[in-house]
């Protein structure tokens, strides 16, 4: 498996995740390529010193430089798990047709049986919203009203930006980072044994 993590300048969050999920996948045993890359990067940046920091402190050497999100990366990936949703919308815009294949890290490794549930009645709501502004008809008032209950119910999957702040912003960051990978591989463990 070929998973790809995104954020916007891809010299702090989205090299924290590849590093740290490259280290578990082999401390795991599971076969996967990992990179990483930027909506806004510009090519060929060091990461962050505090997002280096992090790293080494856990033991992680890679040399990281910073790539633009574009479409052979996107070709190579089998998962695109970005670290906010705007991240999500950015790639999804840029490649509408690779839409299936990319997630929010934190969405993707969501496990809480209710707030899947309520995921996919959103996803229904929504595409039948499309649908009826598609032929110029109006969504019954029910049904809105749903939408906005499930809009506000919703667990909020963005992971905090780092950027800018201190050594403990990072820190702090990446725990939240670690927390979400270590469901990734849980999740990547299970299916690997179907």
């Amino acid at each position: 498996m070929r998973i790809l993590f995104v954020c916007t300048g891809n010299t702090c969050r989205s090299p924290i995740a590849e590093g740290i999920f490259r280290k578990l996948a082999r401390e795991r045993g599971i076969d996967a390529e990992v990179a990483s890359a930027g909506v806004a990067a510009v090519a060929g940046l060091p990461i962050s010193r505090h997002a280096e920091g992090v790293l080494k402190d856990q033991g992680i050497h890679d040399q990281i430089t910073s790539t633009p999100l574009h479409a052979e990366l996107i070709e190579w990936a089998d998962l695109i798990l970005t670290l906010t949703g705007g991240h999500k919308q950015q790639a999804i815009a840029a490649f509408p047709e690779k839409a299936d294949k990319i997630y929010m890290l934190k969405e993707y490794v969501e496990d809480d049986e209710v707030v899947l549930a309520e995921q996919a009645e959103l996803s229904r709501l929504i595409a039948d919203l499309e649908l009826s502004r598609a032929l110029g008809q109006a969504l019954e008032e029910a049904k809105e009203q749903r939408i906005r209950e499930l809009l506000q119910r919703m667990p909020r999957y963005d992971i905090s930006d780092p950027f800018g702040g201190s050594r403990e912003d990072y820190n702090l960051t990446a725990q939240e980072i670690s927390a979400a990978l270590e469901k990734l591989i849980a999740k990547l463990e299970k299916e690997r044994l179907r």
